[in-house]
């Protein structure tokens, strides 16, 4: 009698320890170091399950939803994005997406170009998709809140690295961002701009067409006097990038005169005055450089003739046609050597 009790002991014992094993045990069915589980807003219980099984996110769904009961997760679904590691136990998965412990997204801006760049950046890391982000960045009354509209919108937007949960929407993404604008205008920003006579956004689209000019950091203060001097005297910037911008062509590696011709508020060759918005999302530092721009007499600029990136500076047009013609002759030497026809697209600045 002892014996058959001792027995029915170590099955009780055994029994147990297999059903702890599965319940605190590695519990996931996919092959990944890490299972990212998307339960779009809205969703019940029934519909997360549908995923779970979909995807194998666990070996043993039944057991899974047994747990999931007893829990109460069925009537505490929460929406987001859930790292699950390899080997979980369905306690802690369970326990996680109950809590809503989702995990956040980094929505990393560097240079963009356009609306849509951004659209389609935090529609492939968020929950909504880039229409409604379009939607956002295209509504004049709901950027009326941070003084932009749907032309200078882009001027709000700081590279940077920006942390959210994956079903944030489109408004407060953008209220995100536009708190880094504002960090970022110190009055001591702001009043260099006025000292400029341009508003912070003004030296935005200036920094974004210096940015698309040069990568020479040391540069950018010069060329940036450069513009500032033709808008001073009333001239077209005509500046290349703003041409590539209006053409939505940004791989255009040369200026061509046929190109200067495009209807285009953007087309700084044919529009006085800067473009209504900026052409990509430019540095911070490129905006400082902006603000700190030296009192030059600069008026025309263009690549130095040893390839070096550097551009040289010109007060008059005549110097500037000296300067332009010494480049294109070594340029000429270079595609000659490269076997190539002769470049002859627009020169300088």
């Amino acid at each position: 009698m002892k014996r058959v009790l001792l027995i029915m002991m170590l099955l009780v014992v055994l029994a147990a320890a297999i059903v702890a094993w599965k319940v605190l045990g590695p519990a996931t069915g996919f092959t990944a170091k890490t299972y990212y589980l998307e339960i779009p807003t809205g969703s019940n219980y029934e519909q997360v399950m549908k995923i779970i099984k979909r995807d194998t996110v666990v070996k043993n769904p039944s057991l899974f939803g047994v747990i999931a009961t007893q829990l109460d997760y069925p009537e505490k679904v929460k929406a987001g994005r859930y790292s699950i590691p390899a080997n979980s136990s369905l306690i802690s998965i369970i326990r996680k997406l109950r809590n809503g412990q989702q995990d956040a997204v980094n929505l990393v801006i560097t240079k963009l170009r356009t609306k849509e760049d951004l659209a389609s950046l935090a529609a492939r890391k968020l929950e909504f998709d880039s229409i409604a982000m379009i939607s956002f960045l295209n509504n004049n009354d709901s950027l009326k809140a941070y003084g932009l509209d749907s032309n200078t919108v882009m001027t709000g937007v700081m590279p940077d690295t920006y942390t959210y949960f994956w079903n944030t929407t489109p408004s407060k993404v953008i209220a995100k961002i536009m708190r880094s604008r504002e960090s970022f205008w110190n009055e001591e920003r702001k009043q260099k701009a006025t000292g400029l006579k341009l508003s912070p956004e003004q030296v935005v689209i200036l920094a974004s067409i210096v940015e698309e000019e040069t990568n020479k950091n040391d540069e950018k203060d010069t060329i940036a006097s450069v513009y500032i001097n033709r808008l001073n005297k009333g001239m077209r910037l005509g500046a290349d990038p703003t041409v590539k911008f209006a053409l939505r062509d940004f791989g255009l590696k040369r200026i061509y005169n046929k190109h200067l011709a495009v209807e285009s508020p953007y087309n700084t060759y044919r529009v006085a005055g800067l473009p209504p918005g900026p052409i990509c999302t430019p540095q911070k530092v490129t905006i400082d450089a902006v603000l700190r721009a030296p009192q030059t007499n600069y008026l025309f600029f263009v690549a130095r003739p040893d390839f070096s990136g550097y551009h040289v500076f010109a007060e008059n047009y005549n110097q500037h046609l000296q300067y332009a013609k010494a480049y294109q002759s070594a340029l000429d030497t270079y595609m000659k050597k490269k076997n190539q026809p002769e470049d002859t697209g627009n020169n300088g600045k």
